[in-house]
């Protein structure tokens, strides 16, 4: 391989990643969708790369890819409105789930793959793509109470993607299944990678301070995120749930008012800054554009059979999600809204991960598992592209899709201003109602800097709270000893 060449290509590619994101906000023409393409060319149509040629570097950076996405994912999501949504999150997740693992074993069936084969599939497909959900969804103007749901709902089918594989895996292997231990996996990989990403949240929040003042420091969050997600992964717990739940208690670690957590961290403790944000925010935008080269370069076209099932899977997951975004949508979720949680069936990081187990194990079934799983993830991404185009460009499609979804017909013009389906164009009537460029993508793009600039506001007012509430036992205490040396001092009185 010519390494200039390889570095001008990696170049050009960083351009043409802003060149499709450009495009995106332009046209509404995800670029995710070109940059599978430009690893499709790469990988199978012309064989200039194989994942092959990564050699152990390539899971290295798939997982990298999955820490710094599900972390930075994480410092989005507000714990008031994960209060609110999370027996919504609950519902969506445990139910599109196994109602996807089950569509997906029944077609599995339909290729004459055995039971446990056909579970193993379904199980490797029933989940959604962090990689994908997570960008698409800070992007695309919904509900703050489904963005969570989306975001937590991807996290969480990945943990139950590896562990009802793994399950199944070990079934086909030992010859039955053991429930006791799949309902252990899940508890420790839920609960217990939990807990070990809300205490190493407390711990970096005391000495992140003391690390801001070494020089070329910025980068020490993200590793101290590895070293979370790698010991969650050696102790046999979920490091994906670790690093989303590191992520959410640094962005809200000034909401906590326990006097022993407080003690633990020393005082209130300390949010990420702008300036480690938008670090965080290059480094995903980088992360991103390379991850789905490699998922490009990393499909494989073997036969028409599993093509054939991988069209048949991708379309039925789609179906079956519509009917489970009507029923098991958020409270809070529009017509809108559930139109977005319909199309969220990419398939991408943990699916193409779990494909080459059961084939590096030597199962039944392993090759063709493998070849219409990265089937599925390619045809699933193309699917959601296509469509959240469709939807943005076509009246038609919106309408077909409400009709399917039980709502009343759109009449915007444009899914990025659908708040005038909310909440109606008031602009006449109501002189405080937003202008019309407002309501548009660009307008959408500024209301969300303004509401970061008020959540700013909001986390200085609640850190001065937070230390006057830590600090108030002792201000009691200097008022209280001022009190008794005024009362025990001599009073100078007025001579009669």
């Amino acid at each position: 391989m010519n390494v200039d060449l390889t570095l001008v290509f990696l170049g050009l590619l960083v351009f043409s990643a802003h060149l499709f994101f450009s495009v995106y906000n332009r046209k509404k023409i995800p670029d995710v969708l070109f940059l599978i393409i430009v690893g499709l060319l790469l990988g199978p149509v012309f064989n200039l790369v194989n994942v092959d040629s990564f050699g152990v570097s390539g899971p290295v950076f798939v997982a990298i890819t999955l820490v710094v996405i599900l972390f930075e994912g994480g410092t989005s999501l507000s714990l008031n409105v994960m209060r609110s949504s999370w027996k919504s999150t609950m519902s969506l997740t445990m139910v599109c789930f196994f109602v996807s693992m089950l569509l997906v074993a029944g077609v599995g069936m339909i290729f004459e793959m055995s039971l446990l084969s056909s579970l193993t599939l379904g199980a490797i497909l029933g989940g959604t793509s962090s990689a994908v959900v997570i960008p698409l969804v800070k992007i695309l103007d919904i509900g703050e109470e489904s963005r969570t749901v989306l975001v937590l709902e991807s996290a969480a089918t990945d943990v139950l993607c590896i562990v009802f594989t793994l399950a199944f895996m070990h079934a086909m292997q030992m010859g039955s299944v053991n429930v006791g231990a799949v309902v252990g996996n899940i508890f420790s990989s839920f609960v217990l990678a939990g807990l070990l990403g809300f205490a190493a949240a407390l711990v970096w929040s005391r000495i992140i301070t003391q690390i801001r003042k070494m020089q070329n420091s910025i980068f020490t969050t993200p590793a101290f995120v590895f070293v979370v997600y790698g010991i969650a992964n050696i102790l046999g717990y979920s490091g994906a749930i670790a690093a989303l739940v590191f992520g959410v208690t640094m962005a809200n670690i000034t909401t906590i008012r326990n006097k022993f957590l407080l003690k633990i961290m020393g005082g209130p403790g300390h949010q990420l800054n702008r300036t480690e944000m938008s670090f965080f925010g290059e480094i995903v935008f980088l992360l991103k554009t390379f991850f789905f080269v490699y998922i490009g370069i990393s499909i494989r076209f073997t036969d028409f059979r599993s093509i054939l099932a991988g069209l048949m899977i991708t379309f039925i997951l789609f179906l079956g999600r519509i009917v489970i975004a009507r029923f098991f949508s958020p409270k809070s979720a529009g017509s809108f809204d559930k139109m977005i949680i319909s199309l969220m069936i990419p398939k991408g990081l943990a699916a193409a991960v779990l494909a080459g187990m059961p084939l590096a194990a030597g199962l039944p079934g392993g090759e063709f598992i493998l070849n219409v799983t990265y089937t599925v993830v390619l045809f699933s991404i193309t699917w959601v592209s296509i469509l959240i185009l469709l939807v943005d460009k076509s009246r038609f499609v919106r309408h077909a899709f409400e009709k399917m979804l039980g709502g009343k017909a759109d009449t915007v013009d444009s899914i990025f201003m659908h708040d005038m389906e909310r909440y109606g164009d008031k602009t006449e009537e109501d002189e405080s109602a937003p202008a019309y460029e407002d309501r548009t993508a660009f307008g959408f793009l500024q209301e969300q800097e303004r509401e970061q600039r008020r959540e700013q506001e909001e986390a200085k007012e609640d850190f001065v709270e937070a230390v006057m509430e830590y600090h108030q036992d002792e201000v009691d205490a200097v008022k209280e000893s001022s009190s008794q040396e005024t009362s025990s001092s001599p009073r100078k009185g007025n001579p009669e």
